[in-house]
């Protein structure tokens, strides 16, 4: 029996990186699992190379509050109901401050952190129904030391970190857990976009465990949140950065 046999899970961003591998974490502990991404071709891609009858494909833009809505609310009802929901959806941009375009900014808190309150809003009635369960949201160590160029991105982090505090006490009574993972430099698509090989280099020398942390450490670390392994914890914010912050940037 997986530690999530039975449960059903509604992950955002799932089609590639660290929703993928989460979300395919999950469906190996026996959930059933939503991959819900607005990128419909690589959502195909990534069933395909990993076909499991517990992964269901969900075009859905967190963006779009109506959107979201429905399709947590359509899963939800043909699963029986909904026990995790993870936060994973971003847009990564990283530039100087004075340079950011307007459009950008909004496309970034759209996704960001937005998109995690629409989840959140839609998906607590079933949590309640259920009679508990658990959101993951995904944070960053960028909350904890600065990183040049991340400011944007840096800030919608940290409002995640106190929305996930906020939302363990309000939820609390429901038996809702809320938690964070705040992953360190994870080689992933989104990361190898807007970060070269120097920049790995110098990320891995930062490390105190001289690696740098995978999709899967992070996945097995959103297993054990989402698992009643983790029945008494809720309101924190689980660093996953092999050592990173540690001794600071």
């Amino acid at each position: 029996m997986g530690r999530l046999q039975g449960k059903t899970a509604f992950v955002t961003g799932a089609a590639g990186g660290l929703g993928r591998a989460i979300a395919l974490a999950f469906a190996a502990e026996g959930a059933r699992v939503a991959m819900a991404d607005v990128n419909e071709r690589l959502l195909a891609e990534s069933v395909a190379a990993h076909p499991d009858p517990r992964l269901l494909p969900v075009r859905c833009d967190v963006a779009d509050r109506a959107d979201v809505r429905a399709k947590i609310d359509r899963f939800a009802t043909e699963a029986g109901g909904l026990d995790i929901l993870v936060n994973n959806a971003v847009r990564f941009h990283y530039a100087p401050l004075a340079e950011f375009d307007p459009e950008i900014v909004d496309s970034m808190l759209a996704v960001g952190l937005k998109g995690a309150l629409w989840a959140l809003q839609a998906a607590t009635p079933h949590l309640i129904a259920r009679g508990g369960g658990s959101v993951v949201n995904l944070s960053s160590i960028a909350v904890s030391m600065a990183i040049p160029n991340a400011s944007v991105y840096t800030a919608i982090k940290g409002a995640i970190d106190a929305l996930t505090r906020q939302q363990a006490a309000e939820l609390g009574p429901h038996r809702i857990r809320v938690n964070a993972l705040a992953p360190g430099s994870v080689p992933t698509p989104g990361a190898n976009a807007v970060i070269d090989a120097e920049g790995w280099k110098s990320r891995e020398g930062k490390t105190v465990l001289r690696r740098l942390p995978t999709a899967d450490d992070v996945a097995r670390a959103a297993v054990f949140l989402a698992s009643d392994d983790a029945a008494s914890i809720t309101g924190e914010t689980l660093r996953i950065d092999a050592g990173m912050t540690v001794t600071g940037p």
